[in-house]
Order: C-alpha cells, then structure tokens, then sequence
C-alpha cells in the first residue's frame, strides 16, 4: 500500500517520540504541515522567528536528551536559524532541522530562494542529507535522528525539496535505530583508580555529557554524589552547567566558568590530577587554553567523553576514555574506595571555602543604575526547588552564575557557545515542557529585542515565564572587552543602545510589565513579579554600566550611559 511521503514524514516523525515541531510557516514545506496538523501526537509550535523555532528545538532537544526538531523554509528561512544551529553545533546539542527546498525539476536554476544547504552548512551540522527519492525519506530522516543523538551530538539537516511530500512511496516509516554507548574498559577504570589515589589534589569537571544523561535516567547525579563523596573528590561543573551539582554541597569545588576569578583559579591551578568527567573541554572551559594547556596538559589530564574522535583530538590526556561517564562514575563506585588522606580533605576544604567567599551575597552599591547583584540575590529567594531557569549571551549572566544557589533539581539553559537571542525561546521551550513549573529568564536588553518577539509565542501557547531584564543602555560585554584591552581608548560611542521602555513594550504583548530603577524598589518589584499568574511578566531592571560584570567594575573617566 502506498503513502504520500508526508505522510510517511510524519509517522516516521512519532515512531523517534517526536511531540513537538517548531517551525516559521513556509511555502516549501506546506504539504508537511498540512499534514501534521492531523497528527494530534504531534503539536506544531507556531513561532515569529526562525532563529526562535530552532532555538527552541535545540532547548526542547537538551530539556529530553534526545533530538529536538525545528522546521524551516528555504533560503531566508533557514539563514534566519542558522545562529542557532551554529549554537547546537558548538554546544553538542541533538537537533534536526528539517528544510524546505525548491521543487526538483528546478534544481541549479537559481529558482527562488535555492541554495546548495551542503555547502552552507558544511561548518555548522554534524551532515546535511538530501531527500530526493520518495523511496529513501523515512530512511534518512531516521539516518538524522540517529547521528543528531550519537557520539557527540548536534544538529542535522534534512533537505526536501517541495514537490517530493505528494510523491507516494510503498516504504514503511523507518523507527529509531538502538542506541549504542561505548563502555569503559576495565584496565582504564583500574588506571583512573590507580590515578586517583594517587592523587592529593585531584579536581573534577563535570559537563555536558553527564547533564544529558542525567536528564534521561534517573539517578545519575546521585551516583556523582555519592563519587565525590566516598572517593573524597571535589567536584566542578562547567561553563553553562550550573546546576550539575549543588553548590551548597561541602564537595563543591567551584564554577569551571569563563574567566574564573583569580583566587579560586589560582588554587584550582594546585592540583596534581584533572579529570574531565562528560566535559568536552574548550578555550572557555580551559581559561583560554591556559588550564589544561593544549595540546599538552601542565598537570596529568584524563579526559571521560562519549566520543572516541574528541578525545585527544585537541588535549592529549594522559588518560582518554571515550565513553559514557556514566557507566564510569558506575564502573568507579563498583571499585574498593581509595584511602583519603587529610590532604586531600583540606584540598576540598579549601577549594570549598573559596567558592562561599567568592558567592558570597555582598555587593557594592552602583550610582549610575541598580547593581545587578541585587536584584539576582533577591530573584534567588524566590526560586523554586524545580525552577528552570535560562541566561541570554552578556556579562549580566556572570551575576547569575555567582549569586543563583544552583541545586540538581534546577534546569538550566543556555547557548554554551554565547549566542545572543536564545534566552526567551529556551524559556518558552521549558515552559511547554514543563507547564507545572516555574520559569526564569535574565537576559540583557541588547538580548531582548533580538528574540524577545518571542513573548507573543509564548502568550499563543500559554506559557508565562518570569523575564528579567539587565538594562544598562550599552552592549556590556562588548564594552569591558574594550575597556580591558584598549584602557585608552573611549568605546562608548560602538556600544551604546537607546532602549524603548520595556515595561510598555511588554504590555503591549499582554505581559504584565514591573520597573526597577533603584535598590529601594528590588525587595517589592521582584515579589511582586512572582507573584503575578497567568500571564508572562517582564522585569525592566534599570541597572549599572559601571558594574562591567559581578567581578569586574569600571573605573574609567568616559561618561557611561
């Protein structure tokens, strides 16, 4: 019996447990959403930007460690959602992408809005795959599924051409293959136990991996506490995942951020063995390759990723295991516990000391707007034990990563690699995933106004979301980076921004919308916002240039903004 191929799409589309689609309308892909919309497992999510749609699809693909799915028209359509594809790409997000593309018979004319999406994105996917037959739609869109989701994941592009959805096709849907995960071999677990106890300063990185697999079975960030504390280790989550250990644990040994501050790197630069633990390791991760240096770690390195072609592609550890760090964290735990000397236990002390003086809630007040220190210490009073909570790409987001008390409960997202525009549709995405809870966004107002359109989204699908916004009248990060480099050279004048007011600008999507303009105002403004249901609100938080980051303070004689 034969079927259209958008009919085989789509059924292929709920056999890999898709539930949601993320999508612009196009032209080159209506006869798949036509038929989508009689697919009730599958809720198409009308968005206002592509970049929004695949933003979202990335985070809805984090939220389930399993590939999210965005659909995008040809040309300007998939252009638009190319800085989120580039942000999954960098970040080992599982994505497919599906593309529309001009009709067959049209191929190589220049038609309307035809590009070769082999080679635009050759950089930014993990492949590109053509669907030109009928016969081989399901099969590929299954090929896509399987390598977003495997080794290191990312996104997948599917290419169809506009015509091939009413080709019809006696080739059933094709389902997910299994999914293959590489397990440690027991010389290296004996090795890394072996390393490890011999260690007295020893300093875990837990990353991105670990977080995956901690979203799709339970009980994995139990097994790395109970690690980190039968093996006495302290333990470091990594840029952009806060919440891969509670920050309150006495085993903390500080946020692996970009740009640590000096005192907690300085002491984490004392230890006598690294293990990255499920993190891939970049510049940021390693301080500008500076801690590890690359390619040759300063300190014995032993390198835990689900991929055999990372490991040692840039580092060369003295340790590579490419495998699930999991199933290592399980393989050490199965293992006699090494002796832990007093050593080592002051290493974690000291480590641990560090973090609660650096975290410390204490700010210094700021005269050119609000220190944005206040507002995050006061937001972090409200948080819910199950909050999910998303950072846009600034400096504002250093406030939250020193002043938020991260716990295992939270979610967290953000494009790792620091891409502005992603803060509102990762929110709207764990608000569709997880209606029950509650839902914060900080995001900076160069930020805002790229992707926060998106507020009308969320307002279609009921989802309200707390968005906090750092207003400083300039582009911050920008600006310090200026400041830093070229201390004698004025940079206001290519960073400053002229805001709407945001609290009108929010009500005019039917948010509720609060101001901030001084310290006075915080304690009432920010209760006030969580308190408010039913609809998403926007918090204008009129806040300090001055106050570069939450460790850096300008000190300049330019006026600021």
């Amino acid at each position: 019996m034969s079927e259209t191929v958008a009919n085989i799409i789509a059924s292929g589309l709920e056999l890999h447990n898709v539930d949601q689609i993320f999508c612009v309308p196009g032209e080159s892909y209506v006869g798949l959403s036509s038929i989508l919309i009689n697919h009730n497992a599958i809720k198409t999510i009308v968005c206002r930007h592509e970049a929004g749609a695949a933003f979202m699809a990335a985070a809805d693909g984090r939220l389930r460690n399993r590939a999210g799915v965005a659909m995008v028209s040809r040309g300007p359509g998939l252009a638009n959602s190319m800085v989120a594809l580039h942000s999954a790409y960098h970040d080992a997000t599982p994505l497919v992408v599906i593309i529309g593309q001009v009709e067959r018979s049209d191929f190589g004319r220049l038609a309307l809005q035809e590009q070769n999406y082999s080679l635009l994105l050759a950089d930014i996917t993990k492949a590109v795959f053509e669907v030109n037959q009928p016969d081989m739609a399901s099969e590929i869109l299954a090929r896509a599924f399987h390598l977003a989701e495997s080794g290191t994941p990312g996104p997948v592009a599917v290419v169809m051409p506009e015509d091939i959805f009413d080709q019809k096709t006696t080739i059933n849907a094709v389902g997910p293959s299994a999914k293959v995960s590489a397990s440690p071999r027991n010389k290296d677990i004996d090795t890394l136990v072996g390393m490890i106890s011999a260690s007295q300063r020893p300093l875990v990185l837990v990353g991105g991996a670990l977080l995956a697999e901690a979203v799709s079975e339970e009980g994995v960030l139990s097994k790395l506490n109970t690690l980190a504390e039968t093996y006495a280790l302290p333990i470091c989550p990594t840029h952009r995942r806060p919440h891969l250990f509670d920050s309150q644990h006495p085993n903390y040994g500080g946020y692996m951020g970009i740009r640590v501050p000096g005192p907690l790197i300085d002491e984490m630069k004392k230890a006598d063995l690294l293990i990255a633990l499920g993190e891939r390791l970049t510049d940021t991760v390693s301080q500008s390759y500076t801690f590890p240096t690359a390619p040759q770690s300063q300190i014995p390195l032993v390198h835990v990723w689900p991929d055999a072609n990372e490991v040692g592609r840039v580092w060369h550890p003295m340790l590579g295991i490419p495998a699930s760090p999991k199933e290592v964290i399980e393989a050490l735990l199965d293992r006699k516990t090494p002796e832990i000397t007093k050593e080592r236990l002051k290493w974690i002390e000291k480590l641990n000391k560090i973090h609660i003086q650096l975290t410390n809630k204490t700010w210094d007040r700021t005269t050119d707007g609000v220190n944005f220190a206040a507002v995050v210490s006061e937001v972090d009073k409200h948080l819910s034990d199950t909050a999910a909570i998303t950072t846009d790409a600034g400096n504002f987001g250093s406030f939250v990563h020193r002043y938020i008390n991260f716990k295992q409960s939270h979610v967290f997202l953000s494009s790792v690699v620091g891409a502005m525009g992603s803060g509102v549709p990762m929110a709207i995405a764990a608000g569709l995933r997880r209606p029950n809870d509650q839902v914060v966004c900080f995001i900076g107002d160069g930020g805002i106004l790229m992707m926060g359109n998106e507020i009308a989204t969320a307002r279609q699908y009921n989802i309200n979301p707390t968005i906090i916004i750092s207003d400083n009248s300039m582009y911050g990060t920008i600006g310090m980076h200026s400041y830093v480099r070229y201390p004698n050279r004025a940079f206001m004048n290519a960073t400053k921004l002229t805001n709407p007011d945001f609290t009108k600008w929010a009500e005019s999507f039917g948010a509720a919308g609060l101001t901030i303009s001084n310290e006075g105002e915080i304690e009432e403004k920010v209760s006030k916002a969580f308190n408010i249901k039913g609809r998403p609100v926007v918090l204008h938080c009129k806040t300090s240039a001055q106050q570069m980051s939450a460790w850096r303070r300008y000190e300049g004689d330019e006026n600021l903004p």
